[in-house]
């Protein structure tokens, strides 16, 4: 891999290929980077939309994309929508994901100036404005990211949900059918626990912050040991590792679920949680599931 260029060299880059090029008549930044409120690293991607009178010319040939290093790999999720026959339209938006070779990510997108996206995103950051197409963008913010409070019917289903699919979950290990198992764990049921820990963020910062995307800012607001056990809540292809694991997520999500329903001022169904546990215990003590 080649030196990585940094944010200033970047940005200098994608101002002055704009600048140079009339087809172009604004660009704006959009993504994590245009986030105040998110973790700040150099694997973060560079997400720029240059908008343009026509795309055509952009999406017909490559050599736009490489104006801004040597490609190492891309994927061209516009052309793959079109492959797999679903409704695309290249002539209003197309895009390309870049890896350079020396380690950037840029995902940039042409977008005609008829259909400019800037006003609808939140996280917006006008980088040039030849005809003033980007006035009046609002402010930056991740407030339509933020942990929504949950209404009781959300509460109630979220509830069920996990201690319901629990059991396909315990059924998976005890028959070794780890796959299955796994998939219903990560796919149904640790969705749920996601989610209640984000209602307990919620209520400890009165749904004022995000959590981000699968929980990954939820180190920020829970204590260091309950931090740990949700870690401790992802586990290996190992049946005991798992029984661990999983008794380490109920546990969680009972004292999140309990702590929430208390905060919000809704009913818990413990009984349901009791029995779901009993079924656990039960199926995991088995001695054997031969008829």
């Amino acid at each position: 891999m080649e030196h990585k260029r940094d944010e200033r060299t970047m940005m200098e880059m994608i101002r002055s290929a704009a600048e140079e090029d009339e087809r172009i008549r604004a660009v704006y930044m959009n993504g994590s980077r245009a986030n105040p409120n998110a973790d700040r690293d150099i694997l973060q991607d560079y997400d720029i939309v240059f908008v343009v009178d026509d795309t055509s010319p952009f999406y017909k040939d490559d050599a736009f994309i490489r104006k801004f290093g040597d490609v190492l790999y891309m994927q061209k999720p516009d052309e793959m929508d079109k492959m797999l026959g679903k409704p695309v339209c290249f002539d209003d938006c197309y895009g390309w994901l870049v890896i350079y070779t020396d380690g950037n990510r840029m995902d940039i997108h042409v977008e005609r100036t008829g259909v400019c996206a800037a006003y609808e995103d939140r996280m917006c950051v006008p980088l040039l404005d030849k005809d003033g197409l980007l006035e009046g963008v609002p402010e930056t913010t991740d407030s339509h990211r933020w942990v929504k409070k949950p209404s009781a019917a959300e509460f109630i289903t979220t509830c069920n949900e996990f201690w319901w699919c629990l059991n396909n979950v315990v059924k998976g290990i005890r028959r070794y059918e780890i796959p299955y198992a796994q998939d219903m764990l990560n796919i149904h049921v640790r969705p749920q626990l996601v989610r209640v820990l984000e209602w307990k963020v919620g209520i400890l910062t009165d749904f004022s912050v995000s959590a981000g995307k699968s929980g990954k800012y939820l180190h920020r607001w829970l204590n260091a040991e309950e931090y740990e056990l949700f870690l401790a809540t992802y586990c290996g292809s190992v049946a005991g590792e798992m029984w661990r694991s999983v008794k380490i997520m109920c546990d969680l999500f009972d004292d999140a679920a309990r702590f929430t329903a208390a905060g919000l001022g809704f009913a818990y169904n413990s009984g349901e949680a009791e029995g779901a546990m009993q079924y656990f215990n039960y199926v995991k003590g088995l001695e054997s599931i031969e008829v």
